[in-house]
């Protein structure tokens, strides 16, 4: 994908979300609720965040600064980001690039697990965020450029 398109689909994906977190309609759920409930757990080195899915629910993803792994124990999920769009068929697992923000459209009753590295052993789940996680594409790019 040429990278006029990536930018293309990165604003798109962006307005997206900002336009549902300006949405009050009931149909709309911000954050974890008990449409999408999240389970967090923890090993040594490793954050665990699981998310529940209802089919037909769809949820925009944070954008994050690392490559981690996601498994998708249960369901089936359509998954876009600025790369494309793949249809998952659980069981299966995916290495997700550092940068990604993804789309997810739940095609079954769907459990969906992030797996990140946590090498301070961190719990608050807002430091995690912080730590895992950006707010737009322009703080990544900022965030790439000062760990070079």
């Amino acid at each position: 994908m040429n990278n006029s398109l990536v930018e293309l689909t990165r604003e798109k994906i962006e307005t997206l979300e900002k336009e549902l977190l300006l949405n009050d309609h009931p149909s709309i759920v911000k954050g974890n609720t008990e449409s999408f409930p999240l389970k967090h757990s923890f090993s040594e080195g490793v954050y665990i965040r699981e998310m529940l899915m209802e089919k037909g629910g769809t949820v925009i993803g944070k954008l994050h600064k690392y490559t981690h792994t996601w498994f998708l124990l249960k369901g089936e999920l359509l998954v876009a980001t600025d790369k494309g769009t793949n249809t998952y068929i659980a069981p299966c697992y995916v290495n997700a690039d550092a940068g990604a923000k993804r789309v997810i459209h739940a095609i079954e009753d769907s459990v969906f697990i992030n797996v990140h590295p946590n090498p301070d052993n961190i719990k608050n789940i807002e430091k995690l965020e912080d730590m895992l996680t950006c707010k737009s594409y322009n703080v990544y790019k900022e965030f790439k450029q000062l760990k070079q």
